[in-house]
């Protein structure tokens, strides 16, 4: 399995350093060349490698980890998502007209045809997630939220070998509210740092 994080901003650095933490190689790309990217890159960690974003593209699983604004430039980079699994961990700060009413997710998941859509890692501020989620005797919980049940499971298992605590919350259009942030409107779970004693 192949993984790239594409935003390179707080949120990208962020979950980059959980990969580092445990050995696992990601792929970092953003609109800036990978050149600009390497030096970050190569101080998060030796496996955390700059490429540029159609390299990026060529992984099994990408997080999204850019403004949500930009998620359909990005989308438009590949002309079919089938077979690709992407985790939406972006924040949608507009009005909710502007997003049909929608959760942020179902909403940009429309622009990924093909794609195993999955909510996650959006929750935590940027220094909690970049932060060791073994604490307190238990791990830091990352919640989850797709249309795709088989989508979940990947995404948990990944979420595990971060060593981060997955919790299914359902659909998007159910649990994924929990973790949806809009127009200054924040779900009820964002920003809560929550543990889990088993894994």
């Amino acid at each position: 399995m192949s993984y790239a994080i594409i935003g390179f901003g707080k949120i990208g650095q962020a979950i980059a350093h959980a990969f580092a933490r445990k050995n696992i190689e990601v792929t970092v790309a953003s609109r800036r060349p990978p050149e600009a990217l390497a030096p970050q890159a190569r101080a998060i960690g030796p496996k955390v490698i700059a490429r540029s974003l159609a390299e990026a593209l060529t992984a099994h699983t990408i997080i999204l980890a850019v403004p949500f604004g930009e998620h359909q430039e990005v989308a438009k980079a590949l002309p079919d998502w089938q077979g690709k699994t992407v985790i939406d961990a972006m924040n949608a700060l507009l009005p909710a007209e502007e997003l049909e009413n929608l959760p942020s997710s179902a909403f940009a998941a429309r622009s990924f045809p093909g794609a195993k859509f999955v909510k996650g890692f959006n929750h935590l501020a940027a220094a909690r997630l970049a932060s060791d989620p073994a604490v307190e005797g238990g791990y830091r919980v990352v919640f989850l939220a797709s249309d795709q049940e088989e989508a979940i499971a990947p995404v948990a298992d990944l979420a595990r070998q971060l060593g981060f605590a997955p919790v299914n919350l359902g659909r998007l259009g159910e649990g994924g509210w929990l973790v949806h942030a809009r127009d200054r409107v924040w779900g009820p779970l964002i920003f809560q740092d929550l543990f889990r004693k088993d894994q």
